[in-house]
């Protein structure tokens, strides 16, 4: 069987795959009016955010602090009827503080046990604020639990619940008192969503809108129950050979080995992995959905090219002044479009 009719359902499944994602594109057309009633001028970050979360994975949300990113965990967690915690990341925060820890218990008749207290990763929607304040160790077991989606304390496993999605916020890496993340831990992220200031016109109305006397809240839209089913009829979207190839096309051009583009051969420090093809299969298939269609298109691989590769590459310190990493996207861009 060639890869092009692997990629395509069974055609007797296909009838119900196209009215599982009309009726989901209809439920996340109502999460976006819901979420859109709290987070103004953001609609972007908004649809990207749901994309990572119909991909299963975890967003890392990059941005000057007061742009509505702790907003935003607050209303997806009432609208997507998720458990929502907050952890804000400092200096001396601990692996324990997110964690969790085991505690001496006694007993009535004296026996001592040891107990696990779980942390605040023991929930469905974890918001890690400012994630590069903290330190190396402690952004590595986040990392790791974001990965495994289990935690290990004293040599005992616990699951996580379901879903499980991260958001982190970061600072930009110019500010003081940041430690940046490593390469290998921000592949981690299915997206890195960059954050900026709202249009005047939506500045506007969110002035109206949150300093008045009583302000919009959102509904809830959805389950966990069925944002997992979505999750799962995202895998099940066909995807075309033309889209397959321009994937492969555009994260292998990005690796300095097999790149043809000169300036990627010499001034990329490192391309991004198969992790990076991974993302752009499932996040392709979301957006289409979120857009209302059954197939993804190559459009729908050059939207996502920026967020999905820009933490997945670096130059080397030696490239020259007028080259940026965005340019090098751009031009990786225009040779699958």
């Amino acid at each position: 069987m060639s890869a092009s009719a692997a990629s395509f359902p069974p055609p007797s499944h296909a009838g119900d795959i196209v009215a599982e994602v009309e009726a989901l594109g209809t439920r996340i057309a109502s999460v976006r009016a819901q979420i859109g009633r709290a987070i103004l001028g953001q609609s972007e970050v908004i649809d990207q955010t749901l994309i990572t979360l119909l991909s299963g994975g975890h967003v890392l949300l990059v941005g000057l602090p007061g742009l509505g990113k702790s907003k935003l965990v607050e209303t997806l967690g009432t609208v997507l009827g998720l458990g929502s915690k907050r952890v804000q990341f400092t200096p001396d925060l601990m692996p324990a503080d997110i964690l969790g820890s085991e505690v001496l218990d006694e007993g009535a008749d004296g026996r001592r046990s040891f107990r696990f207290v779980p942390g605040p990763v023991f929930t469905q929607l974890l918001m890690a604020d400012e994630i590069n304040r903290a330190s190396p160790r402690t952004q590595s077991a986040l990392l790791q639990a974001m990965q495994e989606q289990r935690v290990a304390v004293g040599g005992v496993e616990h699951p996580l619940p379901r879903p499980f999605h991260v958001l982190a916020t970061q600072n930009p890496i110019e500010q003081e008192g940041t430690y940046p993340l490593p390469e290998a831990q921000l592949d981690r992220f299915l997206l890195e969503i960059r954050v900026r200031y709202p249009d005047l016109e939506s500045e506007r109305a969110m002035l109206l809108a949150t300093t008045g006397a009583a302000e919009t809240k959102p509904a809830q839209a959805l389950t966990a129950e069925e944002l997992m089913a979505a999750q799962a009829l995202i895998r099940r979207v066909p995807v075309g050979e033309t889209v397959l190839e321009a994937i492969l096309k555009l994260v292998r051009g990005g690796r300095p080995e097999t790149a043809e583009d000169a300036d990627v051969r010499d001034h990329v420090a490192w391309g991004p992995g198969p992790r990076a093809s991974q993302a752009l299969m499932l996040a392709s298939r979301a957006r289409a959905v979120l857009d209302g269609r059954l197939v993804p298109s190559v459009e729908d691989v050059a939207a996502l090219a920026h967020p999905i590769l820009r933490h997945r590459m670096a130059l080397k310190f030696s490239a020259p002044s007028g080259l940026t990493l965005a340019g090098v996207i751009d031009r990786l861009v225009e040779r699958i479009s």
